[in-house]
């Protein structure tokens, strides 16, 4: 599984991809792998389906207008499914989770839903670490998501994502296994049928400077180095963060 953030977007971040560059890697997975939506993806690591060569499922965390503008018309030129997790409570907002006015709208939001390739997930409401959270609070966050992607597009939401992809406290992973068919962190490596905790599904980060090269690893399960490098980091790096 694969995580994107950003494409096109114009920000200097490690995970706004250009344009050019995101085409070039739809293209490889086109050629190179056989790209799944998640709900098949569950269902192969269930193994009630035979796992294909080179299984590869394509997620975006967040939620951004540059996902519609750019990415979109990209994943429908070469019928590439993908999973958009959102934090509902930019949607519509006006700014972006990143600070700026590329948010997200519903109008997109929908228009991602009726190409028939993006399926919608819950990334909390306001982008909380659910492992920072009171008790209390983990279920409003949770359940205004599920609520505004309802409300706005009709669809019934059964995949979550943790935002900064942190592991939860026990509260928070017993309340998102109540309501959600999965939940995705990060560990960028292979998830395996049979072996794979579907609420606990790896994903690899995608970052500009994988250019290629390192792109083509990631999606065949490798650089779990980088990786736990990557997590340590983050856990100083939001010590005392609440987003």
């Amino acid at each position: 599984m694969l995580i994107y953030h950003c494409v096109g977007g114009g920000r200097a971040s490690s995970v706004d991809l250009p344009v050019g560059l995101f085409e070039e890697q739809a293209a490889f997975l086109t050629e190179h792998a056989n790209v799944l939506d998640l709900d098949t993806a569950l269902e192969v690591l269930a193994g009630r389906r035979a796992l294909p060569p080179d299984a590869v499922v394509l997620t975006f965390d967040d939620g951004t207008a540059d996902l519609v503008e750019h990415a979109l018309p990209i994943l429908v030129r070469y019928r590439l499914p993908a999973t958009v997790y959102l934090a509902t409570g930019f949607v519509d907002g006006p700014r972006s989770i990143w600070g700026d006015g590329g948010a997200l709208s519903w109008a997109g939001v929908r228009e991602m839903v009726s190409t028939g390739l993006v399926t919608l997930g819950s990334h909390t409401h306001s982008h909380v670490l659910l492992d920072r959270l009171p008790a209390g609070e983990v279920a409003s966050e949770l359940d205004r998501s599920v609520e505004l992607i309802g409300e706005h597009t009709g669809v019934q939401v059964a995949h979550f994502a943790y935002p900064k992809a942190l592991e939860p406290s026990p509260d928070a992973d017993a309340q998102v296994r109540a309501r959600f068919r999965s939940a995705a962190l990060a560990g960028t490596k292979a998830n395996v049928p049979g072996r794979t905790d579907p609420h606990r599904l790896a994903r690899s980060p995608v970052q500009v400077s994988d250019g290629m090269r390192w792109f083509a690893r990631k999606a065949r399960g490798g650089m779990g180095f980088e990786d736990t490098a990557r997590r340590a980091l983050n856990r100083r790096r939001y010590a005392g963060a609440t987003r």
